[in-house]
């Protein structure tokens, strides 16, 4: 009785749901705090579930889920809670994935930290994408994989016991003792893990922090697939013809807005592919130069996903090691790189490089030519052989229109790899896809991360490409437009506050291509302390953003977007996206995207208020 009650609720959710749902890529920061993230949604949710209330009303007012949309989303985090109950186990031990590869990935993770052993149980047949040598060899993971017939001849193990199911009905689980986490896995839709038992909880924010870092949760087109399916049985319909039409579309359009001759790649999320590119780096090193060490090169401030991500790879394997890099304000890019690689090379270890151009949040953009040149030094180690070349790892997120890779453009002769996250112009906030390119001495490179794409299963979704099909034709010109408005804006702001220091790109690197539309905005101060300056700063940056975004509801955000349709979004990376960054190295300034389409005029006068009560 209580079951049909549960799933009739959920279809009438489904029914009246917010259509931000299935649509917002993003957190409104207004509406969303952190420490409750993974709870206050569900919650919530299931107070208005025993009072029987799925008014539309009442649903768009629930607070934000989990972070929009990598870490989880409001129809993700009621798929968990509909199997959990209907399975009567708690909801936070349901945790589902866009990829079917990570959930296994994020254990034996964990179990390598805790030195575990683990037993990797299937019927029928592994996924064809599962390479166990791989994993075992690059990863460093270490677990035995056994295929049985029936789970009831699954033993005891001293460790845990993973059992991978391939199914059409990914919501059911067939609950049998000695097995640790079941693993649903469908073909389209991706997977759903169960850990079992209370002994297995402490595995919980790990494996989501794993979904957060290294991949996405099921996306919420296919979350409303499988809750539909839950509801009423109803078969999945495989689009395979409009996927390929898609993908090829996709990849047409990569090679045009970027001036690569190489493959792109695209992946569930700007940090999939990242990681991709991190794993296939590490890859070929480990073939090509055997015995060396690995330097992951890492700016201090940089958004904290690529931080984060990266000291989690290094911290799976001995010869793996992150290296700070100072990028912004009095640091100069071209300078620190220099010095950075000359001490790698002198310890002739294998240098790679990750930086954003421009910068973020400062929007800065190095001297290319001098780049250039000190990423093409040649460096000897200390016994005085030629050192390895550094692969430089490109995130012109901020501008995917400039041609860096093109023959004869700046880095073409660099061994060089961009990527974007797609969450930002190339699909206008409408979803999280990002891809990779890579110039011509990246070839083999590139051939790697592929390799641990597919290994990890985290190619962008049929709907992601769908999305990005659309959206990408129009992208160099949404560009255009949101950067005529941000430097209209940015001029605005300088008249009327010329006391605010403003980090924006020069009309000079704007006519070289570089148009971003996005700004920070260090405002005055006062005070007879740096404590007293630091403390009215950070209080004038939340008055701001309070204002824009209650004056301007329908536009202005408080929200960490860009690239976005419509709109303008405000933030504070230090609170937001530097989330993991170390606290010295955090931006308490405010952070401004602007869209092609926006009330500009309103913007300022509404700027122009804030201004006369400072």
């Amino acid at each position: 009785m209580e079951e049909n009650q549960r799933l009739n609720y959920i279809k009438d959710v489904l029914e009246n749901m917010p259509t931000s749902w299935l649509n917002l890529t993003t957190h409104r920061l207004d509406i969303y705090d952190e420490k409750l993230a993974k709870t206050q949604f569900l919650e919530q949710f299931e107070i208005l579930f025993n009072d029987a209330n799925s008014d539309a009303s009442a649903l768009s007012e629930l607070p934000t889920a989990y972070d929009y949309i990598r870490l989880g989303h409001p129809l993700s985090c009621i798929l968990e809670w509909a199997i959990g109950n209907l399975h009567t186990i708690k909801p936070k031990n349901v945790i589902n994935f866009s990829s079917k590869t990570v959930p296994v990935l994020a254990i034996l993770r964990k179990n390598l930290l805790e030195n575990k052993n683990t037993q990797i149980i299937y019927t029928g047949e592994l996924p064809a994408y599962f390479d166990v040598e791989i994993l075992r060899n690059i990863y460093g993971y270490q677990f035995e994989v056994k295929k049985v017939e029936k789970t009831s001849a699954i033993t005891e193990f001293n460790g845990s016991t993973i059992f991978i199911s391939q199914q059409e009905d990914i919501c059911n689980f067939d609950f049998t003792p000695n097995i640790d986490f079941f693993i649903n896995v469908h073909t389209h839709l991706g997977s759903i893990l169960v850990v079992n038992g209370a002994q297995n909880e402490s595995y919980i924010s790990d494996i989501q922090h794993v979904r957060r870092r290294e991949t996405i949760a099921m996306t919420p087109a296919n979350s409303l697939a499988a809750l539909k399916f839950l509801i009423e049985k109803s078969s999945f319909e495989n689009t395979k013809n409009m996927t390929e039409t898609n993908k090829k579309s996709v990849l047409d359009s990569i090679a045009i807005i970027t001036g690569s001759n190489t493959k792109a790649l695209v992946a569930s999320s700007g940090l999939s592919i990242q990681y991709a590119i991190l794993m296939g780096l590490i890859h070929d090193a480990l073939e090509i130069h055997k015995g060396k060490a690995i330097k992951i090169i890492v700016p201090t401030n940089c958004y904290g996903g690529t931080n984060d991500q990266a000291r989690r790879v290094a911290a799976c394997l001995d010869n793996v090691e992150v290296v700070d890099l100072a990028v912004d304000g009095d640091h100069d890019m071209v300078q620190s790189i220099d010095t950075v690689l000359s001490k790698i090379a002198n310890e002739d270890a294998i240098p790679y490089i990750i930086a954003e151009i421009p910068t973020n949040p400062r929007v800065e953009v190095p001297n290319l030519i001098e780049l250039k040149e000190v990423l093409s030094k040649v460096r000897s180690t200390a016994s005085g052989e030629v050192a390895v070349d550094p692969v430089f790892i490109l995130d012109q997120t901020f501008c995917p229109n400039v041609h860096f890779l093109e023959e004869d453009k700046i880095l073409s002769t660099v061994r060089t790899i961009s990527f974007t996250s797609g969450s930002k112009f190339p699909s206008g906030g409408k979803c999280t896809a990002g891809y990779c390119v890579g110039n011509k001495k990246t070839d083999a490179l590139m051939e790697k991360i592929e390799i641990h794409l597919r290994l990890c299963d985290n190619e962008a979704t049929d709907f992601q490409y769908e999305i990005l099909a659309k959206q990408l034709p129009s992208m160099n010109q949404r560009i255009n437009d949101a950067y005529t408005n941000t430097r209209k804006f940015v001029n605005f702001i300088n008249h009327t506050l010329p006391a605010a220091k403003i980090n924006f790109v020069s009309e000079e690197l704007a006519k070289d291509g570089f148009t971003p539309s996005v700004f920070s905005l260090d405002l005055p101060t006062k005070g007879t302390t740096d404590e007293e300056r630091e403390s009215y700063k950070r209080a004038l940056n939340l008055k701001l953003i309070n204002l824009m975004i209650t004056e301007i509801p329908n536009e202005s955000k408080f929200c960490v977007s860009y690239g976005q349709l419509n709109g303008c979004y405000w933030t504070i990376p230090a609170t937001s996206t530097q989330g993991t960054t170390k606290e010295g190295d955090k931006d308490y300034i405010v952070r401004v995207s602007l869209s092609p389409n926006m009330d500009l005029e309103l913007h300022k006068n509404i700027f122009l208020k804030f201004v006369k009560t400072i």
